[in-house]
């Protein structure tokens, strides 16, 4: 259904070019599946505004980072930000765009979206492989009231690089010791048990198929695809719902101005209403643009879409940037990304 979206938008771009009687510029992107449902959505609707079209390919945050560095695509994004380190070696710019949930996700016969109650530490348990029953002493003593089965738990993870992945497994470091020390954190990391999907679209198809699984992906894909999320104890104790709001909670305190990069990562951040695992999404394009004018086009989308696409997003449930975000972001174009000639690319 996703990937409908965007062959949809690629159909109508050579109409809605063609109607304006102009060269429709033509933008590529890959990476993060994390914020595909909305980049698909942006690019839908910038086409039918400007006659541009945005060409993007859900391939991970790997991927993403991997094909900007080569140059073969105008920009990339990452749902794992990258380190300023390797921002300078790679000479790139990086800013957030768009900000959502990561949510557990479950296919338990009798259970609903919602329903059942989980934690970290016990999350990190069942994916370390130390919880092997949905029936199990930890489980239950969450859900007192859930007729939970006695039956093995699937556990779906993510089999390629990805920002996902580095998002849950940095939440699962922050409350798990053991975690932290057996697996650690990373775009891909060495998974203990379970079975892998390409992109939050296969785990998400792998959790719909396998009865008694679970698995991880942003909160959109748990809603497309009519999947049972679960609650979240967050670290003030709170068992709460994944929404706008508390993906919002999060993100209220963030410090996007004193973080190099702006490479701000929102996991288990105080608030009685925050959702516990919570991720920007970011894009990175080169400093130095070797053709100026596709680089501003680039630009003008992400202009467009924090100025035209907020409503969007809330309709899919992610989170616009602040506008005070924003306007940080718009002015750091403006000096940090210049053409070969030294040239600003957005004025």
């Amino acid at each position: 259904m996703i990937k409908s979206v965007l062959l949809r938008v690629a159909a109508g771009v050579v109409v809605g070019a063609a109607s304006l009687g102009a060269q429709a510029a033509d933008i590529t992107g890959a990476g993060a599946s994390f914020p595909y449902p909305i980049y698909a959505k942006w690019a839908d609707q910038y086409q039918k505004v400007s006659g541009n079209r945005v060409n993007y390919q859900s391939i991970g945050s790997g991927g993403g980072q991997q094909q900007i560095i080569a140059k073969t695509v105008d920009f990339g994004a990452s749902d794992a930000p990258m380190a300023p380190a390797e921002l300078e070696k790679n000479h790139l710019f990086q800013f957030p765009a768009i900000i959502g949930g990561i949510v557990p996700v479950v296919n338990v016969k009798g259970i609903k979206p919602g329903q059942l109650i989980l934690s970290g530490p016990v999350l990190a348990d069942v994916f370390l492989g130390k919880i092997t029953k949905w029936n199990d002493p930890a489980i239950k003593a969450l859900n007192p009231d859930v007729d939970l089965p006695g039956v093995a738990i699937i556990v779906v993870h993510r089999a390629d690089g990805s920002g996902t992945t580095f998002g849950w497994t940095n939440y699962l470091s922050r409350v798990s010791p053991a975690w932290k020390q057996q697996v650690g954190e990373g775009k891909a990391v060495k998974w203990p048990v379970g079975q892998g999907g390409k992109g939050n679209e296969g785990v998400a198809a792998y959790v719909r198929q396998l009865h008694n699984s679970i698995g991880y992906v942003e909160y959109a894909y748990a809603k497309q695809n009519v999947l049972a999320w679960t609650r979240l104890k967050n670290r003030e104790g709170h068992a709460v719902q994944p929404s706008q709001d508390a993906f919002s909670s999060a993100a209220a305190n963030a410090d996007w101005a004193g973080t190099e990069g702006m490479g701000v990562i929102l996991n288990d951040e105080p608030g009685a209403a925050s959702w516990p695992i919570t991720s920007a999404s970011f894009i990175l394009l080169h400093k130095a643009q070797d053709d100026p004018g596709r680089g501003h086009e680039v630009l003008a989308f992400f202009d467009w879409a924090f100025e035209h696409g907020g409503d969007l997003a809330k309709g899919l449930d992610y989170v616009p940037m602040p506008a005070s975000v924003i306007d940080q972001i718009e002015k750091a174009w403006k000096t940090g990304i210049r053409g070969t000639d030294n040239s600003a690319v957005w004025k």
